[in-house]
Parts: structure tokens; C-alpha cells; sequence
């Protein structure tokens, strides 16, 4: 949920103000997890790829182990091959790398095991991060095809259960667990076009919700028996959703050696023939258009942004409909997952764009820039001290009075750059950046 209560929290951030220790790191774009004694961050150095654990009292590095990488795959340069976060729980540390798979070490860094998995077929990387549910790992591997959701032991990382789910696509989101009343634990995925819930135990699919954007990218925000879930792509803002014709009317009129599938020679649109279009939507790798291929062709060109609360109940099968709350579907983020906190849902863009949502009506109360913040955002609001705390790009950290009517109260700024989440923990400011983690509280 992003919020610590109870915290003393500083209000100003910078190398003379605050600055409890920093200590310098290689790049990784994700969050730092905590345990009593311990902080683990993942990075990448060179082609090492890092786990590292650190004291958490000092800062100071207690140990470093390197995952094997098999291969190199491809991401965007704001993105990485350390960017899913790890997950502890209190004892061992569980990570995930998209160039190897799963591993676990123990408190003072020896491998516990590791699974290998992979190769993925995901042009940006992968960018979701696995959760912990009793004794379960779970983790949300959606790509090009052959998308699943894994559930593995923490004991052995052996397989619990893998659902395969065909009806998506590439995506980033993390999965949030739902606990319905009287009901069993589900899994809540957000996925390309569509959030999907499954049975905690078996895997099995349970609800789903449609008329979501392309490569979902938050994290769910369950607040009892309501879940908030947003998501954003280029072009699903109201009026820019694109009409296309049906596989088989396109297979009528382009399909001249009569074989089922549209190769490049028989595009209906040249600009679809190009190498860089036709990898994108050529989601098998064949070289030939498919039904499946050319679906999610029209999908993309027919995206929805918003922000959803869902409510299931004991809901089960499509509830687009009747498990929909309210959709929101102004000046929403790309990246940064909404913030439920002290009854008001805030969102915030880039631009600097910030929100404040009605979490009963799905309505706008306040939408304004952050002053001196105008920036791109990639890390999520968090809310501790009666204070909100957003990170831009370029680390420029502005500090939030809550409210339907929010003010700017301070902002500060470290020089580098900043992609991760940042985390509060017992009163400290933890802000993990491209070359360093720091900690900030009263000294």
C-alpha cells in the first residue's frame, strides 16, 4: 500500500540535511526490502547481476552474490536488468532476474536455491517483481506469448502451480493478493487489457475485468473488499481508440497464397510492414501474421486508460459490469501506482501532474502541478506522518500535506537519478538511486 503510520518522518531531504548515511551502489531500478537487521537491493554491474544485503542500522555492505546469466535480453534504457524488486520475509530474501529466473539466500547472503526460467519473449525487459504469500512465491511472467502466472515454495523453489494465460500480453504489473469475506485468497493480476483473479491455492482463474490499456505497469491498491487498479498506454485516451477490420475480412482481401496467416507481402498497411511494426505485432516470431497475432494487432490500436475500482464480492467469471465500481480517466500515470491513504486515492504523472481522487465516487477534488517538480515520474507515492512523498526522475522529492485540497509543503533534491520506489521504514527515508542508497531521519 505504500504507507507507514506512526513515523517521524523528515519533511527535508538532502546531502546536509538529514543524511543519516548513503551508501554508493551499482544501477538497479529497483526498490529496496527490508528485514529486521537487513536491507536487500538487486543490481547489475557490468554483466553481473546482484543481489546485495546491507546493515541496516549502517548502510554498510554485509554481502554480494551474482546470479548466473544465461542470456542477454533486451530492455529499454529506462528500464534494466535488475528492475523487479525482491521480496523478504524476514528471514530469506527471493529475487527475480529476467536474464535467469528465480533465487533465494538466507539473511547472511548463502543460496538457498534457484529456478531457472525463461527465455521470455519481452522487447522492454521484465519489470515485475514477485510477492510472498505464506509459503508461496508468486510471480507474474507476461510476454509477447506465452504468458503464466507461477506460484513456487520458498522452501525448495519447486512448482506449486502454473496457470498459463494466453488472453494477454507483455506486461509489467505486480501481483496483489484479495481476500474476499467468506471466501478463499485470490491472486489479483493487472495484465495487457484486462485485470484477472486467481484461486490462491489451486491457480485456477476465478474473475476478470476487461477495457483495461495495454502493458499494465501498478501495482493493485486492495482496500477491503475494493480493489483500484490503473493503467495507461499511448493512445487509449478518450477519441484516439482506431477501428480495425476483423482476421477474417483482412484474409479475404490480402490473403493471395490462401495459407491462413498475412505475411509481410500481403500487409493491408505498409506502415504494418515494416520490420520494427511487424516484430511488434508478430508476437510468435514466425514471420507470419496469426488470428491471435492480428487480435492483439486491434487491441493495441484500441486501448482504454483508466483508473478501475473494482469490488468482486464472491463474484465470479466476467464482471466487467457488475464488479465495476467506477472508472476514472483523467491525467493518469504511466508507471507510478495510485496511493490510497487517509480516505483519498492519489495519483501522479508526469509533468509533475498531481491528484487527488474520491475513492467512493471515482471523482476528480484537486488536479495540479507540484510546484518546482515538473518532471517525469517513474516511482510510486508512499504517505507516512501525515505527509505524502513523491520522487521524480531527476530526484526532486516533494513532500504532500494529504487532503482532497493537498498543498506542496516542501521540496528538496539529490543529485542523480531516481526510478525506485522509495521505502519508510521506523521513522527513516530510504531513497534508492541509480548509484547510491540513502537514508535520511532525525539524527
Amino acid at each position: 500500500m505504500g504507507i507507514a503510520e506512526g513515523d517521524s518522518l523528515p519533511a527535508h531531504f538532502g546531502i546536509d540535511e538529514n543524511l543519516l548515511w548513503k551508501t554508493d551502489l551499482p544501477p538497479g531500478h529497483s526498490s529496496p526490502v527490508f528485514s529486521e537487521k537487513m536491507i536487500f537491493v538487486t543490481a547489475f554491474e557490468g554483466d553481473s547481476l546482484l543481489t546485495i544485503g546491507l546493515e541496516r542500522e549502517s548502510g554498510k555492505i554485509s554481502w554480494k552474490q551474482e546470479s548466473p546469466r544465461p542470456r542477454r535480453e533486451s530492455f529499454q534504457p529506462t528500464h534494466g536488468p535488475a528492475s523487479p524488486s525482491p521480496v523478504t520475509d524476514g528471514e530469506n530474501v527471493y529475487v527475480f532476474f529476467g536474464d535467469f529466473g528465480l533465487l533465494s539466500y538466507d539473511s547472511a547472503g548463502n543460496e538457498r536455491w534457484k529456478h531457472p526460467l525463461g527465455p521470455f519473449i519481452n522487447g522492454n525487459g521484465h519489470g515485475s517483481s514477485p510477492i510472498l504469500v505464506g509459503e508461496k512465491l508468486i510471480l507474474v511472467v507476461d510476454q509477447a506469448s506465452d504468458s503464466y502466472l507461477l506460484a513456487v515454495n520458498t522452501k525448495d523453489g519447486s512448482v506449486a502451480w502454473k496457470t498459463d494465460r494466453p488472453e494477454v500480453t507483455r506486461g509489467y504489473g505486480t501481483a496483489g493478493i484479495f481476500q474476499p469475506v467468506n471466501g478463499k485468497p485470490q491472486v489479483v493480476v493487472p495484465g495487457a487489457y484486462r485485470v484477472v483473479s486467481y484461486d490462491l491455492e489451486t491457480g485456477e482463474k476465478v474473475w476478470w475485468v476487461n477495457d483495461f490499456a495495454w502493458q499494465l505497469k501498478c501495482v493493485p491498491i486492495i482496500d477491503g473488499n475494493t480493489i483500484y487498479i490503473n493503467g495507461w498506454e499511448i493512445g487509449g485516451d478518450a477519441g484516439q481508440q482506431k477501428e480495425t477490420e476483423s482476421f477474417a475480412e483482412v484474409l479475404a482481401k490480402n490473403d493471395a497464397d490462401g495459407d491462413g496467416k498475412i505475411s509481410k507481402s500481403e500487409s493491408p498497411d505498409q506502415r504494418l510492414a515494416r520490420s520494427s511494426s511487424w516484430a511488434e505485432h508478430d508476437l510468435d516470431l514466425d514471420g507470419l501474421l496469426d488470428e491471435r497475432d492480428w487480435y492483439f494487432y486491434a487491441a493495441r490500436r484500441a486501448p482504454i486508460n483508466n483508473l478501475v475500482a473494482i469490488r468482486p464480492g464472491n463474484l465470479k467469471g466476467d464482471i466487467s459490469q457488475n464488479g465495476v465500481v467506477w472508472r476514472y480517466t483523467k491525467s493518469l500515470p504511466n508507471t507510478p501506482s495510485p496511493l490510497l491513504y487517509k480516505g483519498v486515492l492519489y495519483l501522479v504523472k508526469d509533468g509533475g501532474i498531481f491528484s487527488s481522487i474520491d475513492p467512493e465516487s471515482g471523482s476528480s477534488k484537486r488536479v495540479a502541478r507540484l510546484t518546482d517538480a515538473i518532471d517525469k515520474y517513474w516511482a510510486s507515492p508512499v504517505a507516512g506522518d501525515g505527509k505524502i512523498f513523491t520522487v521524480s526522475e531527476s530526484c526532486v522529492i516533494s513532500v504532500i500535506a494529504p487532503g482532497v485540497n493537498w498543498e506542496v509543503v516542501t521540496t528538496s533534491s539529490v543529485d542523480d537519478i531516481c526510478f525506485a520506489t522509495p521505502a519508510l521504514v521506523d521513522g527513516r527515508f530510504y531513497l534508492r538511486t541509480m548509484s547510491a542508497l540513502h537514508a535520511f531521519g532525525s539524527k
